[in-house]
C-alpha cells in the first residue's frame, strides 16, 4: 500500500478496482449524485466537523478505549490481545459513528425522514437515536426473523419513536429488509434519506460509511501507540458488510509491518445457505447497487445465507473489501457459529465482557491466531456489546 491508496479509491464513479460503482434505477441517479456532490462539499467545511466532533465527544462518549484482555492473554500464553471497545459507544456498537454523520448530511440536504434496513438492530437503534437527535422521522426496515431474534434492540428502536416495518417475504432475514427499504425509499427520495448501514450500497455510501467509521482506527491507532510504544502487529474485525472493519483498517493501510484480518461468517458448513462467507465462497455479482463478491445460487442470483450473527447475515460484501483482498492488503478468514459462540462465552467469563455475537467472530479467529505468537500482539475491534444477543443465546444455547 502506498500513500495515494485514498486518493485512488474510490475513483470518480464510486468504483474500488472492479468492485462498486452505482447501479440504480435512472430516476435514482439525480439524487445520488446529489448526495454524492453535497458530501464531498460539507463534509470537509468547519462547520460540519466542529458539529461532528462535538456530538462524537458530548453525545457518543468518544474516544472510546483499548482494553487490554489480560486473562485471555494468560490463559492462551501467546500473543496479547486488546479490544478496541466499540461496545462502549453511545448506544453499543460502531454504528452510531456513521449514523449520526449520515443524519447530520441529512440535516444539510433538508431532508425530513431517515429510512434505513438492520438485521441485527444496531444499526436500527443507532439510526433511531440519530432521528430522535436531529428531530426527524424513522423508518426502519427489519426481517421477522431477526425481529424474533433481536427483541430487545427492536424495543429500543419504538422507544427511540422509530416505525418498525417487518419483512415478511424470502428469507425475512437481512438481505430481505435492504430491499424493502430500497422501495420505501424510492417512493419519495427528495425528502428521504436512506441511511446505509454499512460501507455497502452505491456509490457514495461505501466511501461515506467509512470515512465516517474511520474515528475508530485513528483512535486505536494512537491509543495503542500511547499503551505499548508501538503498532499492533495484527489488526483483526468481523466482516458482514465490512464498516467497522473499514473503520479500523482504514488507519493501518500504509502499515506493511501491520497484518489486517478480516473474519467472515462461516455458519455451520461452506454449503450454500448454511453461512454468509461472501469474500471466501462468492463470486463477482450486483446486488443492491453495487458490484462486489457475492453468494450466488444456481440461477446466479444472491444465494440463501445463515449466520448465528443477524448483522453478518448478507449475501455480499463491501467493494472495498473486495478489492482489498484482491490486492492481498487484508487476508479474510472465517469462524464458524460453534467458535463464536464459544468466544462469547470465553470474553464473558474471562474478561467481564459480553461481546455481541457479530464481534465474537473476530475474537474467535483471533484465539486461534493468538497461540504460539508470544512478544506479538493483536488488536481486535469489539465492535458491539451483546445485550441484544442475550435472549436468543441464553434460549437457545443455556449458558454455556
Amino acid at each position: 500500500m502506498s500513500d495515494t491508496y485514498f486518493s485512488q479509491y474510490p475513483n470518480d464513479e464510486g468504483f474500488f478496482g472492479d468492485f462498486g460503482g452505482a447501479f440504480i434505477p435512472p430516476e435514482l441517479q439525480p439524487h445520488m449524485e446529489k448526495i454524492a456532490a453535497e458530501y464531498m462539499r460539507v463534509s470537509c467545511t468547519p462547520e460540519f466537523i466542529e458539529e461532528l466532533t462535538y456530538i462524537r465527544k458530548h453525545f457518543q462518549g468518544r474516544p472510546t478505549p483499548i482494553h487490554f484482555a489480560r486473562n485471555i492473554s494468560a490463559d492462551i500464553g501467546g500473543a496479547d490481545i486488546y479490544l478496541k471497545r466499540e461496545d462502549l459507544n453511545h448506544t453499543g456498537a460502531h454504528k452510531l459513528n456513521h449514523c449520526m454523520g449520515e443524519a447530520l448530511l441529512a440535516k444539510y440536504l433538508g431532508k425530513k425522514k431517515l429510512i434505513a434496513e438492520t438485521g441485527a438492530g444496531q444499526h436500527g437503534v443507532a439510526l433511531a437515536t440519530a432521528a430522535a437527535y436531529f428531530g426527524m422521522d424513522c423508518e426502519i426496515h427489519m426481517g421477522e426473523v431477526d425481529i424474533d431474534k433481536e427483541h430487545p434492540n427492536v424495543v429500543r428502536m419504538k422507544l427511540l419513536g422509530a416505525t418498525v416495518v417487518p419483512v415478511s417475504f424470502g428469507a425475512r432475514t437481512l438481505k430481505e429488509a435492504v430491499d424493502s427499504a430500497f422501495m420505501a425509499y424510492m417512493k419519495d427520495p427528495e425528502n428521504i434519506l436512506y441511511a446505509i448501514g454499512s460501507v455497502v450500497g452505491p456509490h457514495p455510501f461505501p466511501l461515506m460509511v467509512r470515512n465516517f467509521q474511520r474515528v475508530v482506527g485513528d483512535e486505536a491507532r494512537e491509543q495503542f501507540n500511547e499503551l505499548t510504544g508501538g503498532l499492533p502487529n495484527h489488526v483483526i474485525a468481523c466482516v458482514g458488510g465490512g464498516s467497522n472493519a473499514m473503520g479500523l483498517f482504514s488507519s493501518f493501510m500504509d502499515d506493511p509491518d501491520v497484518a489486517l484480518y478480516g473474519v467472515e461468517p462461516m455458519g455451520t458448513s461452506s454449503k450454500l445457505g448454511q453461512n454468509a462467507a461472501s469474500i471466501s465462497l462468492g463470486e463477482p455479482g450486483v446486488i443492491h447497487g453495487f458490484k462486489t463478491m457475492l453468494i450466488k445460487d444456481a440461477e446466479g442470483e444472491p444465494g440463501p445465507v445463515n449466520s448465528i450473527a443477524s448483522g453478518l447475515d448478507y449475501p455480499g460484501v463491501g467493494p472495498e473489501h473486495a478489492l482489498l483482498n484482491q490486492l492481498g492488503r487484508v487476508t479474510y478468514e472465517s469462524a464458524t457459529d460453534e467458535e463464536s459462540l464459544e468466544a462469547f462465552y470465553v470474553l464473558s467469563r474471562r474478561e467481564g465482557i459480553i461481546p455481541a455475537l457479530e464481534s465474537a467472530h473476530a475474537v474467535a479467529f483471533a484465539i486461534k491466531l493468538a497461540k504460539g505468537r508470544k512478544g506479538e500482539s493483536i488488536l481486535i475491534n469489539l465492535s458491539g456489546r451483546g445485550d441484544k444477543d442475550l435472549d436468543f443465546v441464553v434460549d437457545t444455547y443455556g449458558y454455556g
